[in-house]
């Protein structure tokens, strides 16, 4: 099935992923579990929540093994993550294979997921590590939302959930999973990730060279917002009509919108769907992302002291590779 283990597609902390093939030769994704990193929570949480769902921007569950080794079988997505089609910020020379339509479409489809986990299951599944390396690619690029072994399941009435610890990636996590002083976390939690899941689209794009970190929420907010503001090529530069041009502002003041530090100025998946599909015209001017403002101190140094919390281990990014 896995051809001896040797059509490696990522790795992750805790586990790696091979392509294979069923009896019937269907193409699969198959994660193998390493025995060695966790106490199988992981596992339990992505069998447990993605066996919930059936939507067509998640990636199928298709079936489990948990005597003798663990694993996980998927869907294959060929196109592999949402990752290996983001130019990064510190590369001006690269250039994108996919235009602004294909993008746009990636970000509604994302969204579309979401408002489906938050709202469309007979449970709330809150994600709580959204990023492109957990975007999964079909050969139309129809985006999946893939990796649920840090999810959390909650009764659609509860708004806010108990949590201990800090789970996610940094530089999606939202501040109220970092700190409970910015309210609780929920599933705007997931909506914030979204957004900086949209802002390393937009920003990773650019031919800008920021001079240190590719993580977007370390320069994009905040010079983003001055250049929406005053109408600058930032973000106009890479859009080659006013059709693309009005794509890439509105996407911009939709993920402005959903990484606001107050988990209530965040508009819940729904809203953000009526929002991108919507005319710009209909988008409100969103608020200064304050919290990486210049003026505001950074939670840089929360996240470096928090790091030993942080649980980072995901579905590898695949590669970019259909073989």
């Amino acid at each position: 099935m896995t051809n001896s283990f040797r059509d490696k597609l990522g790795q992750g902390g805790y586990g790696i992923v091979y392509k294979a093939s069923l009896p019937d030769g269907r193409q699969v994704a198959v994660k193998i579990i390493n025995e060695s990193k966790g106490n199988g929570e992981e596992f339990i949480n992505e069998v447990a929540s993605i066996s919930r769902t059936s939507h067509v921007n998640i990636v199928a569950l298709l079936g489990f093994c948990y005597e003798n080794k663990r694993a996980l079988i998927y869907e294959f997505m060929p196109k592999g993550s949402l990752d290996n089609f983001i130019c990064k910020s510190g590369f001006p020379d690269v250039t994108c294979n996919l235009d602004w339509k294909t993008m746009y479409q990636i970000a509604i489809g994302i969204a579309r997921g979401l408002e489906y986990l938050h709202q469309g299951c007979s449970s709330r599944i809150l994600h709580l590590d959204i990023k492109p390396q957990n975007i999964l690619l079909d050969e139309d690029f129809c985006p999946k939302i893939s990796d649920f072994g840090l999810a959390k399941i909650c009764q659609r009435k509860d708004s806010i959930v108990s949590m201990m610890g800090t789970r996610g990636t940094i530089g999606y996590i939202a501040p109220e999973v970092f700190s409970r002083t910015y309210g609780g976390v929920s599933y705007k939690s997931d909506v914030y990730s979204y957004g900086m899941l949209i802002i390393e689209i937009i920003g990773g794009r650019k031919n800008y060279d920021t001079g240190g970190s590719c993580t977007s929420e370390m320069f994009f907010p905040d010079w983003i917002y001055k250049d929406l503001e005053i109408s600058d090529n930032v973000v106009n530069s890479a859009a080659n009509s006013e059709e693309e041009n009005n794509i890439v502002r509105k996407i911009t003041m939709v993920s402005l919108w959903c990484i606001q530090t107050n988990p209530s100025d965040r508009p819940p998946m729904s809203q953000v769907l009526e929002m991108l599909q919507g005319p710009l015209e209909s988008v409100p001017y969103p608020p200064k992302p304050f919290l990486y403002s210049s003026e505001m101190p950074s939670l840089q140094i929360s996240y470096e002291s928090s790091n030993n919390l942080l649980d980072t281990n995901s579905i590898p990014e695949l590669e970019n590779d259909s073989r």
